[in-house]
């Protein structure tokens, strides 16, 4: 018979319930269980009641722990990100200190985020985009997780974001990761971001790259496969992607068997993990039948599992383990030194109740998160045919697992004892992470958190967050280069002929400058601008550049990029760009992309320098092609 532990509420949490014991613990101490342990909610808008008990957070993306350099995680740091509850819960970021979670910034939260640790007071989050933000012929524009926020010693240092419809528009991130920052550096200078396969006509994934200084889009091309998870390990970072025989590639890589993970070393770009080198495939599995791998590391070893695809019914639960660059199958198909999922539950209706009718071994992987200090880690499953919209009604069924592929223990949340509180903190399992042994957090996907800790070690020394002490929230974002322009609903008023300065583009994303007085105003970024085709189909766009700026220029037809040049920074002055083109593929529309890096200089409206300039100004400079060229005769 199981026994049963008393899990005894933190400060945070409202009530107290009874949950199984985990394996491991040992002779004679008490066992570590999981038990609910949600925070408070934020205090409410003034003149409205406190919630009478816990509160769902709303979907909460990521939950991570701070890893020093060469070390296991931090289990007393540690940070998650949220859609939020409404307005009990605004989408944003919490801490946790050892102590308990609490909010620390009510803006840059996300439909499901992303966290990626950058040094011990720095850190990542893929984040949601910014509403109002104008609809393109119907569209309303995409916003869920398409952009980043920085956080840095208690402030939002930058946003990096673009507007909608555009040719350097975000895609939709799932992965993010950094390598740990080399002492006495506090700050990483290698980060990734990865999501959706690039709009057609390009084949890769999108990816963007921080290298300390700039954020650039870096894609991984010629297969485009969405990339789903990141985690660092050591001096890399894995990625896993989501292969379908649909997924459009180049005719190089067609046929070849898929590359289902993807690592980048410092300073390096994301390449292929060999085929040969992952254990996963057998010569009768069928890769579109198993689901992207779910990455979880901790010290020196990297786990990766994968099970059965959402709808379908022949794929089986995968688990792999590399340690010291050598990659094991811990469980998987039946057959040589395989080990297959066992059933879990003594009862077949249970099991097919909870995991689907094809029982364990047929399940879906929600995540895996190995134990620091142990060889053993924890896996969530849910039925194939669990839906999205029934997963928040569902039991999380949590199964501690060996290297050897034994398992260890089984856990499903709720207990029978929270299922009758008044919270209702059902939902599958959705995020797992074990920031020390017999120390992990687990989020379904309710919004509700569950922790697995010994009794008396629930709550550790306390570890603030650098300069995000508990209390202090931050409500603003940085401005960024999606943030919707004032529109005026009325012309403004008379100002005796005083012009208005434009916005000075220095940095990421500047406030607008003060009126101008005296009659001057800025030189516009771009003048010049001249459009000729060389050699046969190669357009030649020269134009003069006011200040240094970063330039990109992209050819469309109609909504389909067709040719783009890289993006690349150039100094003031004459400047010129080479764009090959293909003829059966013509563009109807060039965009040049321009981001001034120096401020605009001041020239004279009346008289001088500045009195004939009618060029454009910095932004996206975006026409028909037959404008640029002049003569649509010379189209072909």
């Amino acid at each position: 018979m199981r026994r049963l532990a008393i899990a005894c509420a933190s400060a945070l949490l409202v009530w107290c319930a009874t949950a199984a014991p985990a394996a491991g613990a040992a002779e004679g101490e008490p066992p570590a269980t999981w038990s609910l342990e949600q925070p408070s909610p934020p205090p409410p808008p003034p003149g409205v009641a406190p919630a009478p008990f816990p509160l769902s957070l709303g979907k909460i993306g990521d939950i991570e722990f701070w890893e020093p350099l060469g070390e296991a995680p931090q289990a007393n740091r540690g940070l998650l990100i949220t859609h939020g509850n409404g307005e009990a819960v605004p989408p944003g970021v919490w801490a946790y200190d050892g102590s308990g979670w609490h909010e620390i910034a009510k803006v840059c939260g996300a439909t499901d985020g992303r966290i990626a640790w950058a040094g011990p007071a720095d850190f990542w989050t893929v984040s949601d985009g910014r509403t109002g933000q104008a609809e393109n012929n119907g569209h309303a524009p995409p916003l869920e997780d398409n952009s980043l926020c920085h956080f840095s010693d208690g402030s939002i240092v930058a946003s990096y974001a673009h507007l909608a419809f555009q040719a350097n528009s975000y895609l939709k991130m799932f992965g993010a990761a950094c390598l740990p920052p080399e002492p006495p550096a506090t700050s990483s200078t290698d980060c990734w971001f990865g999501g959706e396969a690039l709009e057609e006509p390009q084949i890769g994934s999108f990816h963007l790259h921080w290298n300390g200084s700039t954020l650039d889009e870096d894609p991984y091309p010629n297969q485009g496969d969405p990339v789903r998870e990141m985690r660092q390990l050591e001096s890399a970072i894995f990625e896993s992607v989501e292969y379908s025989e649909a997924n459009r590639r180049d005719e190089a890589s067609t046929g070849e068997p898929p590359p289902l993970l993807h690592f980048a070393e410092a300073e390096t770009a994301m390449q292929p993990l060999s085929t040969e080198e992952l254990p996963l495939f057998e010569a009768s599995e069928n890769p579109e039948a198993l689901e992207y791998l779910h990455l979880g590391s901790t010290e020196s070893v990297l786990w990766a599992a994968t099970g059965t695809r959402l709808g379908k019914t022949e794929g089986q639960v995968t688990v792999l383990r590399r340690l010291d660059g050598i990659w094991t199958q811990v469980i998987g198909p039946e057959g040589g030194e395989r080990t297959e999922l066992p059933k879990l539950f003594a009862s077949a209706e249970e099991e097919d109740e909870l995991l689907g009718r094809g029982g364990a071994k047929h399940a879906r992987v929600q995540a895996i998160a190995p134990e620091p200090g142990s060889e053993d880690a924890w896996l969530a499953l849910a039925s194939a045919s669990q839906s999205e919209a029934t997963a928040a009604a569902a039991t999380a069924v949590l199964v501690h697992i060996s290297a050897q592929g034994a398992v260890l223990g089984v856990q499903t949340l709720p207990s029978q004892a929270e299922r009758e509180l008044p919270s209702d903190a059902t939902g599958a399992a959705e995020r797992l992470v074990c920031p020390a042994l017999e120390d992990c957090w687990m989020a379904n996907a309710g919004g509700w958190l569950y922790h697995l800790a010994r009794e008396g070690e629930r709550t550790l020394a306390r570890s603030e967050l650098p300069g995000f002490p508990e209390g202090k929230i931050i409500s603003e974002r940085p401005r960024d280069e999606a943030t919707p322009q004032e529109v005026l609903n009325a012309p403004p008023p008379d100002d005796s002929g005083l012009q208005e300065a434009p916005p000075d583009y220095g940095g990421t994303f500047a406030e607008q400058k003060a009126k101008t007085q005296n009659n001057k105003v800025r030189e516009p970024l771009l003048s010049q601008v001249h459009s000729r085709l060389v050699k046969g189909a190669t357009l030649q766009l020269s134009f003069h550049l006011a200040v240094e700026a970063r330039v990109r220029l992209v050819a469309k037809r109609h909504r389909n990029v067709v040719a783009q040049t890289r993006d690349e920074v150039l100094k003031a002055g004459e400047r010129k760009l080479l764009l090959r083109l293909n003829p059966r593929r013509w563009p109807t529309k060039l965009a040049l992309e321009t981001h001034a890096l120096k401020p605009l200089p001041l020239v004279s409206s009346v008289s001088g320098e500045g009195a004939d300039v009618t060029t454009e100004e910095t932004g996206l400079l975006a026409r028909p092609f037959g404008a640029l060229l002049g003569e649509a005769g010379r189209l072909p």
